[in-house]
């Protein structure tokens, strides 16, 4: 860390070199907010660090390969991340796009047929189901039997798979979404 007295000597040095080298910076970037992020950074560094410098001979030389370099970093970061989105993008075929919409519809509506059971039965169901909650574990924090749990829980497997056997929309999109179904209900 520069001590107290250096502090002024750091703010000259600072602002003699901060806008070029963030122009030199965004030469490599065409980002000027990610081009002065850079820039401040190095800037921190020496800062933190300012026996960074005690070798160099040139402190010029030295801010503008410190900042060039990581521009040329940050932008091959940049496309690789690019690249590897697009190649995500890629493998979503429209198949997958059309499962994942049908499935998710199918989420949808198997959340709505669970907040239409019973208050109790619900929230029993729920601790089951989404919370991970063992029989014994939901009739202590419900105050209520293992039997009655266990009660609630047919209920709401009974009520459920019924509605969605006989539910047309999923006899529309096929017997398979009775997989996902099978998460909850089974």
């Amino acid at each position: 860390m520069i001590e107290e007295g250096q502090s002024a000597t750091f703010t000259r040095f600072y602002t003699s070199y901060f806008e070029k080298l963030i122009l030199a910076s965004d030469k490599y970037l065409s980002d000027i907010h990610a081009a002065e992020e850079i820039v401040q950074d190095i800037f921190l560094k020496i800062w933190e660090f300012p026996e960074s410098l005690t070798d160099v001979k040139s402190v010029k030389s030295y801010l503008y390969r410190s900042v060039i370099n990581a521009s040329i970093n940050f932008a091959n970061r940049q496309k690789s991340l690019e690249q590897h989105h697009l190649k995500l993008a890629a493998e979503f075929s429209d198949d997958y796009l059309a499962d994942l919409d049908d499935e998710n519809e199918m989420i949808i509506i198997l959340r709505d047929e669970i907040e239409k059971l019973p208050a109790q039965c619900k929230k029993v169901f729920k601790l089951s189901r989404f919370e991970n909650f063992k029989y014994k574990e939901i009739a202590l924090e419900l105050n209520i039997s293992e039997k009655t749990v266990e009660n609630h829980i047919g209920n709401a497997l009974k009520t459920l798979r019924s509605r969605f056997m006989d539910d047309q929309t999923l006899n529309k999109k096929g017997r398979s979404y009775l997989n996902l179904m099978t998460l909850y209900l089974y």
